[in-house]
């Protein structure tokens, strides 16, 4: 049976009645970019919810608070320099001088011309230190010198010369430095292995050593790997700040890089994509201008959401359970309600962190206006159809 106009209208009335009274969600068959504002919010009810924390001064003083304390000086702090000591691999040289009489090495001579009798030096050959930490010292035997300085070296060979040579003396160099060494690699002009003296290099120092970076250092994050641990500055806070630029130490990588941090816009906004920022950092008020901000016709601007992972420290969760990822981080949502103009203020000073998603939603009028448009096709449809039947 065909409908006629009155029917199909009694019908299309029903149907915005109840999309309507229901406006704070979209119904499930019309096409979205992505949850609405009550969707977001309500995710909480669920069994591991994720906190939706709203962006007020306070939190944004608080994540900014610990983005700042996150750095070399607070996590790879040294207040004098490591020092070099032996390692397996290591190139050694070892040099005696005995007191006259010359009794063990024999390397006696006399000066008759001063009447004098003085010595020379005994220089070993160039040895290796073995897996082991060891070289071997004619009458000393086996020394173990991983983990030792020359210095320590030197008296360790003295001792066990003790009652064989007359008051030997000994030197030891260090000829090639296989294991105190710090790589540098990424975004500069040329990649190094720099080795490490008993001065104490710091991590400006290492970059000098790779000639430098290749970009502007306001566009320029540095890396630094040491022991397991992993953290990333921007290189002109380092430079600008003197405690950032920390002692290296042996194995310690240096990775220098450009432009690596961004942020993915997606929804109601005027650009939908990856958008990479400097390192300098990038507050939410730059991220908005960046991505063209929101779309008249369709943005929610109390539905401004930004998904991170945060530090458990960062996220208050008020004695409620929350999931964490392997590395230890907490999954928030923030909010910002950009129909209070106070939050235009506190998006100035909340800041960005790399692969962060902004996610606009979209207002109710939209959906309401999605489901005309369908609803105005359909009834051109149907209208054709009864009038085809007539």
């Amino acid at each position: 049976m065909i409908l006629d106009r009155l029917s199909l209208f009694r019908l299309v009335g029903m149907t915005l009645a109840t999309l309507l009274t229901g406006c704070s969600t979209s119904p499930s068959w019309l096409p979205s970019s992505g949850p609405s504002v009550a969707q977001v919010v309500e995710q909480e009810k669920v069994v591991s919810p994720i906190p939706v924390v709203d962006v007020n001064d306070a939190v944004a003083r608080r994540v900014l608070a610990a983005q700042r304390a996150d750095s070399f000086a607070e996590s790879f702090s040294a207040k004098a320099p490591p020092g070099y000591v032996v390692g397996a691999g290591d190139v050694l040289e070892v040099s005696v001088w005995e007191a006259p009489p010359a009794a063990l090495f024999g390397a006696t001579v006399v000066d008759a011309r001063a009447g004098q009798t003085s010595t020379r030096q005994t220089t070993f050959p160039e040895q290796i230190v073995n897996v082991d930490g060891v070289i071997n010292v004619p009458f000393a035997g086996a020394v173990s010198v991983v983990g030792r300085t020359p210095q320590q070296i030197e008296a360790e060979i003295v001792r066990k010369l003790a009652g064989k040579a007359n008051q030997p003396q000994v030197l030891v160099r260090v000829i090639r430095n296989a294991t105190s060494n710090v790589t540098v690699v990424g975004e500069v002009a040329a990649s190094t292995r720099m080795p490490l003296t008993a001065k104490g290099e710091r991590l400006l120092d290492a970059l000098a050593a790779a000639g430098g970076v290749r970009h502007p250092v306001n566009k320029v994050t540095v890396q630094l790997s040491r022991g397991g641990k992993v953290l990333s500055m921007p290189l002109e806070r380092v430079i600008q700040d003197p405690r950032q630029n920390v002692y290296l130490q042996p194995g310690d990588v240096v990775t220098v890089s450009f432009q690596s941090l961004s942020f993915t816009a997606l929804g109601a906004t005027g650009r939908n994509e990856e958008i990479n920022f400097e390192a300098t950092g990038l507050t939410l008020a730059q991220a908005l201008g960046r991505m063209a901000g929101l779309r008249d016709a369709q943005a929610d601007p109390r539905g401004v959401f930004i998904f991170r992972f945060e530090e458990p420290e960062v996220v208050k969760s008020e004695g409620r359970p929350m999931p964490q990822t392997p590395e230890g981080k907490v999954p928030v949502v923030y909010r910002v309600d950009l129909k209070d103009p106070r939050a235009f203020l506190v998006a100035q000073n909340f800041p960005m962190k790399d692969k962060d998603v902004v996610y606009v939603a979209n207002a109710p009028a939209a959906e309401l206006q999605k489901f005309l448009n369908i609803l105005t096709s359909s009834l051109y449809s149907v209208s054709g159809l009864v009038n085809l039947g007539r």
